[in-house]
């Protein structure tokens, strides 16, 4: 008997070892089912029945429990990947608000240009407003200067001081003789360091960063009482650079009063703009039109769906 066993435990542990854990679970079921039945067939009294059949009315709540658990382990696995979801959707675009974009733009616009030190040209005070008013009033031919988004030039406007006595080409003051100065072509380097601060952008960069303010150039458009869509006033503005040409005659001035007007009627008659783009000068008119045609263009291709 005593090698018997011995065999026997020899064997059980040689299976322990090689089996694994369901094979044992299904070894465990198929003894208890013998045992049970056994109990049945074997005239055992009912008490022994009712006491072996307790330990299996456990395996229930087991049961019952595990898929609990992984009942409550499946949401927990996808919660989180549902609120990591919401989290980055916010993230990705976190656009202030009007009043308060001024300090957004202060440390946006540097990334749209390599001359950082010409952003001190830049007003830094309601500049969203002032670029949305500014554009409205150029595409209608008025240059509103108290809303103008750019400082002044430092250096004043000085003509040719040798002056010469000219025939006012205005019939009505034919009899009238006055002072005429030779436009000066330097003193259109005074625009130049903004036109080099429009030529430092990327246009392409430039319409991104345009797309992204949108909703806060649209909030401050529709503050002035308007309802269709400011990338179209902004084309319109545009365009009048673009369509703007440099005449062939010369941009002799006078000075009738304080201010300088230009001594041909024609041109004098032309809208502020214009006469603005006159004082810009040849060169700088010339590269303000080549960046701003890029611009035209990328923006007329976000319009239709084009990338």
């Amino acid at each position: 008997m005593d090698n018997s066993n011995q065999v026997l435990e020899e064997s059980a542990q040689e299976i322990s070892n090689k089996a694994s854990w369901p094979l044992i679970a299904f070894i465990i079921l198929v003894v208890v089912a013998i045992a049970i039945a056994w109990q049945y067939t074997g005239n055992k009294p009912t008490p022994v029945i009712e006491e072996k059949t307790k330990p299996l009315a456990k395996v229930s709540p087991k049961i019952e429990e595990v898929q609990t658990i992984s009942e409550v382990i499946e949401p927990a696995i996808e919660t989180p990947e549902s609120v990591d979801e919401e989290k980055v959707v916010p993230i990705e675009n976190p656009l202030p608000s009007l009043d308060e974009s001024d300090d957004w733009l202060k440390l946006k616009l540097p990334e749209i240009t390599w001359r950082k030190e010409l952003l001190t040209l830049i007003i830094d005070e309601d500049m969203i407003r002032r670029f949305v008013v500014f554009t409205d009033n150029f595409s209608q031919g008025i240059v509103a200067y108290e809303h103008s988004p750019f400082t002044l030039p430092k250096t004043k406007f000085t003509p040719e001081t040798n002056s010469v006595s000219f025939q006012n080409a205005d019939q009505s003051s034919l009899n009238n003789k006055q002072n005429v100065w030779e436009w000066n072509e330097s003193s259109s380097r005074r625009f130049s360091l903004y036109v080099d601060l429009l030529r430092s952008m990327d246009s392409e960069s430039l319409v991104e960063w345009y797309s992204e303010v949108k909703p806060l150039i649209d909030e401050a458009y529709q503050e002035l009482g308007y309802e269709d869509d400011f990338t179209n006033t902004l084309q319109d503005a545009i365009t009048r650079v673009l369509d703007m040409e440099l005449p062939k005659s010369s941009m002799a001035l006078i000075q009738p009063s304080v201010m300088y007007r230009f001594a041909n009627p024609k041109l004098e008659a032309l809208p502020d703009t214009d006469k603005l783009l006159l004082r810009l000068g040849k060169d700088n008119l010339l590269v303000m039109k080549s960046v701003l045609l890029e611009i035209h263009e990328k923006l007329a291709q976000q319009q239709n769906g084009v990338r």
